[in-house]
């Protein structure tokens, strides 16, 4: 079981091991990104592959709505530190005791984002092309 650390990210804060942020406010908490988010929690690892493997742990569990349940306040809710310390930890463990099957889902996981990144580049291109049309066409 790899350690890693989770803390509130303080802005302007530059971190030197491999880490990840995890957004903590708002109807998207439990979010993560590599890049800070302005109200987020931090985990840092010691080494990249372990950063690699907990930011699909924690992409599955935002996508599945997971934290859902554990956030407070009315009007912008948010996510306790504590209780995502404790949650994750407990849902990582047991996402990762079958390591072979996380590894196939992680493959599995980034093939379709290759995937998703050359439809939407694909995407572009096709509007780019229809707006040269459609401006050639109204040129006449």
């Amino acid at each position: 079981m790899p350690n890693f650390i989770i803390n509130t990210h303080r802005k302007d804060t530059h971190y030197q091991q491999p880490h990840l942020f995890i957004l903590n406010k708002g109807l998207n908490s439990g979010k993560p990104k590599k890049e800070p988010f302005t109200n987020s929690f931090v985990l840092i690892f010691e080494n990249e592959n372990d950063c690699e493997n907990y930011f699909f742990v924690a992409y599955s569990l935002w996508q599945t709505k997971f934290w859902h349940s554990f956030l407070y306040g009315s009007v912008i809710p948010f996510l306790r530190i504590d209780d995502f310390r404790k949650e994750f930890n407990k849902k990582a463990n047991v996402m990762m005791e079958e390591y072979e099957t996380h590894q196939k889902n992680i493959t599995a996981l980034k093939l379709l984002e290759q995937k998703e990144k050359y439809l939407n580049q694909n995407l572009l291109l096709i509007n780019d092309l229809r707006k040269v049309i459609i401006h050639n066409y109204c040129k006449i």
